[in-house]
């Protein structure tokens, strides 16, 4: 490719990517799709819907990523997912702060954006507010304090912190051995999810299905279509348009951070629109196309003070424990479990773990008022 051919690349990609998570947040809005509501349905309620909807679509973005492996179109170590230094303590202690954080400000960072798109300016507000603690946690005073002190406890790993990487002794090529592993756990997740009724409406269906096979379609527009074997510029490998310079899919606290960043220093050269924040907004896009038209968009506000400390709070919390976590319940919980990372898996327990503690302590609030 010449120097003059990537301009029309990248507006591929950023057009591309807003199609994706235009597609997300519509789809999300459509189908209610909501991890903390997930976790409130089944712990309130004993409801199960929405979170084996959550679960389908988590098996179908590792089938699809993993059979993309498999297939040699790319590879687990190109993402930020598979490292040899697992952080451990980081993803669980981010993850923890980033559940408590989610139910505080009523949603994960995808649910926020597509209420955003529905009319909801509490969800503006957070959105500015988890953008501001993410970046003070990507470069910020937040970013000296997590560094010289949580970051430092991790395991090295010889290989990558992924399944197939530690499952060696299984025999086969890494690629080969993500495709088994990948067709396993996917196939288990999908059978207890299809086991009762309720993981077989058509809503269900549509949103787990939908959702995953849109993160796989991220997976390969950043890491096959946006991917350069020699850049025309540096003569070696690259990722287009990510934040990371490595293929990503659909994660969304750091994007609002680098949304921020690149709303306040546009004419700096060195300040890049990426797929990341293209995905975002298409996001709130999606979700607003819906509620149009669907009669279902409203302006919404904050309920009084004590409404509005608990959001700016709990934007605090998901922002600085979705950078300290390496992602949000999407990127962490269907994107980085769809590489079969560990880490990720730590990250969405400990963020499973904050959730159900907030929603506890809710609960008692309520009984006790």
């Amino acid at each position: 490719m010449s120097e003059s051919d990537l301009p029309v690349l990248t507006r591929q990609l950023l057009w591309a990517a807003f199609a994706l998570g235009a597609g997300f947040g519509a789809l999300a809005r459509h189908t209610h799709f909501c991890t903390m509501g997930a976790v409130a349905d089944w712990l309130l309620f004993g409801g199960t819907a929405r979170w084996r909807m959550w679960l389908l679509a988590m098996a179908v973005a590792m089938l699809g990523f993993n059979l993309l492996v498999a297939s040699g179109a790319v590879r687990a170590a190109d993402t930020i997912y598979a490292g040899t230094a697992l952080r451990w303590l980081s993803l669980a202690v981010g993850g923890g702060l980033f559940g408590v954080g989610m139910v505080l400000a009523s949603g994960c960072g995808a649910r926020t954006l597509v209420r955003l798109g529905g009319g909801n300016l509490r969800s503006l507000v957070v959105v500015l507010v988890a953008g501001l603690a993410a970046w003070a946690s990507i470069r910020g005073a937040l970013a000296v304090a997590r560094i010289a002190s949580i970051d430092q406890v991790q395991w090295l790993l010889p290989g990558g912190a992924d399944l197939p990487t530690l499952a060696a002794g299984l025999g086969g090529t890494p690629a080969q051995r993500a495709g088994v592993l990948g067709c396993l756990c996917a196939a288990a997740l999908a059978a207890w999810v299809l086991a009762r009724r309720d993981g077989r409406q058509p809503e269900v269906l549509a949103g787990g299905i939908g959702l995953g096979a849109l993160v796989v379609a991220m997976w390969w527009l950043t890491g096959v279509h946006g991917h350069l074997a020699e850049h025309p510029q540096t003569l070696e490998p690259a990722f287009l348009a990510t934040n990371s310079q490595r293929m990503e899919s659909f994660s969304f606290i750091a994007p609002m951070a680098y949304l921020i960043e690149w709303l306040i220093y546009a004419t700096d050269g060195s300040r890049v629109f990426t797929q990341g924040m293209a995905a975002a907004l298409g996001v709130v896009a999606g979700s607003a196309a819906v509620a149009l038209a669907t009669r279902s968009f409203r302006w919404e506000g904050f309920g009084g003070a004590a409404d509005t400390g608990r959001h700016l709070a709990g934007a605090v919390l998901m922002g600085a424990g979705g950078v300290t976590a390496l992602g949000c319940t999407v990127g962490q919980g269907l994107s980085g479990v769809s590489t079969l990372s560990i880490g990720s898996v730590l990250a969405l327990a400990g963020m499973l773990g904050g959730a159900t503690l907030a929603l506890r302590w809710q609960m008692r609030q309520a009984e006790a008022g």
